[in-house]
């Protein structure tokens, strides 16, 4: 136990300082501050979700003492808590039947990939919920209030002149500055769910691959080109694609939702190109140049959402295992 308790204090002084770094300016802090869950879920998954925990509130405290209780807040609902409660789900397991194998050891059935990456989205929403809140509680209280900090952001004046939109303030020399800044008020919502989902899928996976390193991840690493969701995430996608065209503060929460699931499904995708490519000659130029794209334009990864919602469907996976085996789709 003194082992665990040491290890979540490490982990969470580790995590707290990359949090911190950000305050420094310094783009090279803006990566280091998006690996701040990862200590904390090295410690869940390499030795105990209790390790874990330990971090999360250890990482918080440290932050919150040094810097005021909005730190202390935002470490523990943005990187603490969903690292925990993902390493959590990571190590559960259930006995996959009744008769014993390898010598009396039961197999078991581990927490699914896939729900791991739907957690991750929903993890992702809530926490650009949360700071969606702090702009306010309608939805022309966090236009403006977002408008006047992309303004603070981005070094531009703003002042009370006409010609803005309600309640926001202008902008002097307005063109084509105003015009980028009004787009940011709508993009930066569903563009931070992204972001922040993106952030939980890269931590757990390089945080697993890590742990697998080391010999100390007790589960099998999983087969991700195999990993499904649950049917109830195609209409939740719908639904909240359909809603984040509604006025107003409900309008903006349904986009970061959809933004978030857009993203899960974009993931689902590459598994499935990596699936149905496995005895391509090409494989390597196919995967890799997927890759590039949705790193270097960003839009493709719509695509790839297209391609794994398809596969819930019409099971495009199960269709080029059939090919490969020679029988029926």
């Amino acid at each position: 136990m003194i082992q665990i308790i040491l290890i979540g204090i490490g982990a969470g002084a580790a995590a707290a300082l990359l949090f911190a770094s950000v305050i420094s300016g310094a783009w090279l802090s803006v990566v280091l501050f998006y690996l701040a869950p990862l200590p904390v879920m090295l410690a869940g998954l390499g030795w105990s979700h209790w390790a874990a925990l330990i971090a999360a509130f250890a990482g918080a405290v440290t932050l919150g003492v040094a810097f005021g209780g909005y730190f202390f807040l935002a470490f523990l609902a943005g990187a603490g808590l969903p690292a925990w409660w993902l390493g959590y789900l990571t190590l559960l397991a259930r006995p996959a039947g009744d008769a014993p194998v390898n010598g009396g050891a039961p197999e078991f059935e581990w927490y699914p990939p896939g729900r791991l990456a739907t957690w991750a989205a929903a993890l992702g929403a809530l926490t650009v919920v949360v700071a969606v809140f702090n702009f306010g509680l309608d939805g022309e209280s966090v236009r403006t209030n977002l408008h006047h900090a992309l303004a603070q952001l981005l070094h531009l004046k703003t002042g009370s002149g006409a010609g803005t939109q309600a309640g926001a303030p202008a902008i002097e020399g307005v063109g084509n500055a105003k015009v980028l800044l009004d787009f940011l008020v709508e993009a930066v919502p569903p563009a931070a769910a992204v972001l922040s989902t993106l952030t939980y899928l890269v931590n757990l996976w390089l945080g697993g691959r890590i742990v697998s390193f080391s010999g100390r991840l007790k589960r099998p690493w999983p087969d991700l080109s195999a990993m499904t969701y649950p049917r109830a995430m195609a209409p939740a996608l719908g639904v909240a694609v359909a809603l984040s065209f509604a006025p107003g503060l409900f309008g903006i929460l349904a986009s970061v939702v959809a933004a978030a699931l857009l993203l899960a499904f974009g993931v689902l995708g590459f598994a499935v190109l990596h699936a149905i490519s496995r005895t391509m000659a090409s494989r390597g130029f196919l995967l890799g140049g997927a890759y590039a794209a949705v790193l270097v334009f960003g839009w493709p990864l719509l695509a790839m959402g297209i391609i794994g919602l398809a596969d819930m469907f019409v099971d495009l996976r199960g269709r080029a295992a059939a090919r490969r085996r020679g029988g029926p789709p």
